[in-house]
């Protein structure tokens, strides 16, 4: 049997996800304090926006410092809660010294009360200069985001993690902005 001359979208997002996760080996998270830099040089939230982020898993990037800025310049900060597969997250209010549950997948939640985002801090593995997001598989956050159309997103990532094309369907959600150690990408649109 001869393989496909193009293999369907899962086996491309495997593969996609695969050279992901090589490319951000080496990072150090640490470098989310230079990333912290950008967002708060470049994209300012507006008054009383509240934002959504995300504790780091594994060698994510670590926004922790962007965490902690957004909440002294009087942010509300959510954090997500991972729910049951096919569902949205569902984000709880959090402050630094809140204590943290630990959740499935390695993550960590407050115990704060349930809101909803403006904005939200969005972790991934791969990007590209169009705004596409490869994510983990869960599709947590493309029904989160399918759920909050007007909610602003920004990728957060190292710049090792960009891929020229990373492959899509038309479930999977873009992003507004990506932000790295390097600067802030605003995507390019067809």
């Amino acid at each position: 049997m001869v393989a496909p001359l193009f293999p369907d979208i899962d086996t491309r997002k495997r593969a996609a996800r695969a050279a992901a996760l090589l490319r951000r080996q080496g990072c150090d998270p640490a470098l989310g304090m230079q990333l912290a830099r950008h967002v708060l040089a470049a994209l300012l939230p507006p008054r009383g926006a509240t934002l959504s982020g995300f504790w780091p898993m594994g060698a994510e990037i670590d926004i922790r410092p962007l965490l902690w800025a957004l909440h002294a310049r009087g942010h509300p900060i959510l954090l997500p809660e991972t729910p049951k597969r096919g569902n949205p997250l569902i984000f709880r209010r959090w402050r630094p010294g809140m204590t943290m549950m630990a959740e499935r997948f390695g993550t960590f939640r407050p115990t704060g009360p349930v809101a909803a985002p403006d904005i939200l801090l969005v972790p991934l593995l791969a990007f590209d200069r169009a705004g596409n997001r490869l994510g983990y598989g869960g599709g947590f956050y493309d029904r989160t985001l399918a759920a909050l159309p007007h909610a602003q997103t920004i990728g957060c990532a190292f710049a090792a993690q960009e891929l020229d094309d990373v492959p899509t369907t038309d479930h999977d959600a873009r992003l507004d902005v990506i932000a790295t150690e390097r600067g802030i990408i605003r995507p390019e649109r067809p």
